[in-house]
């Protein structure tokens, strides 16, 4: 039995780290701002110049006077770089740096000097784990300060770059719905069956289908718990269902 155990629980990290969580938060901050998507463009995996270097998410105002009313998005000026960290992943001072880096690097790679204003980037981190110690660093060193913006929102102000903390696990239940849970950890099958209630509302839309077929493959064990999953959410399940009464 206890073999048994450890090889099930072998294999649900190996399933946790094989997930696709960046395609899933890039369609969870769509949904998130989709009621002012019109304002603004979208970019994946954005690439700086030829180097593998990239940048997660690139928000882009079509109209910079424009300003966005969603919370997570209010720090939004011209330009905003979205930094996401998985719910595996730590943040480091070295991750706020190196997303800092990019911040001055898309700054400085235009066809014209100044093509893009310091002060029209914005930074934005989205994590699980609060980074209370490197916070901490960045109040020490370089006298930023920090202010709690918002439920799970914190604004960094004393850079030439505002920038944000999206501590996803303390967000607003029901203005970052999907945001919020876009986890591995759900905690009850009621938390599930909200899921499943919001989903079906939304289940042919492809942004949807994405953000749900993540949280349900690293919430699998709690979905299976209940009863009545749509078709839809049926087919993202039957495979892992299968797996476990072939074992």
């Amino acid at each position: 039995a206890q073999f048994h155990k450890e090889g099930m629980m072998e294999t649900e990290e190996k399933v946790s780290k094989n997930l696709q969580w960046h395609p899933a938060f890039f369609a969870g901050i769509q949904i998130e701002l989709e009621e002012e998507r019109e304002k603004l463009i979208f970019e994946n995996e954005h690439q700086l110049s030829t180097k593998p270097m990239e940048i997660d998410v690139l928000v882009i105002k079509k109209h910079s006077d424009v300003q966005i009313q969603k919370n997570i998005g209010r720090i939004f000026r011209g330009h905003n770089i979205v930094e996401y960290k998985s719910p595996e992943d730590s943040f480091s001072i070295n991750d706020f740096y190196k997303v800092y880096g990019y911040a001055c690097f898309y700054k400085s790679d235009t066809e014209t000097v100044d093509a893009i204003r310091a002060d029209d980037i914005t930074i934005t981190f989205v994590v699980k784990q609060f980074p209370r110690e490197m916070l901490k660093k960045l109040q020490r060193t370089r006298n930023l300060q920090v202010v709690k913006f918002d439920e799970g929102i914190y604004h960094i102000s004393g850079d030439i770059f505002p920038i944000q903390i999206i501590h996803t696990a303390m967000l607003s239940k029901e203005n970052n719905f999907w945001l919020r849970n876009l986890t591995n950890d759900l905690k009850a099958k009621e938390d599930a069956q909200n899921l499943l209630d919001r989903y079906n509302e939304r289940q042919q839309e492809n942004l949807y289908q994405s953000v749900m077929d993540v949280i349900v493959k690293a919430n699998i064990e709690l979905f299976e718990e209940v009863d009545d999953m749509c078709d839809a959410l049926m087919e993202i399940v039957k495979p892992k269902v299968e797996a476990k009464v072939k074992e």
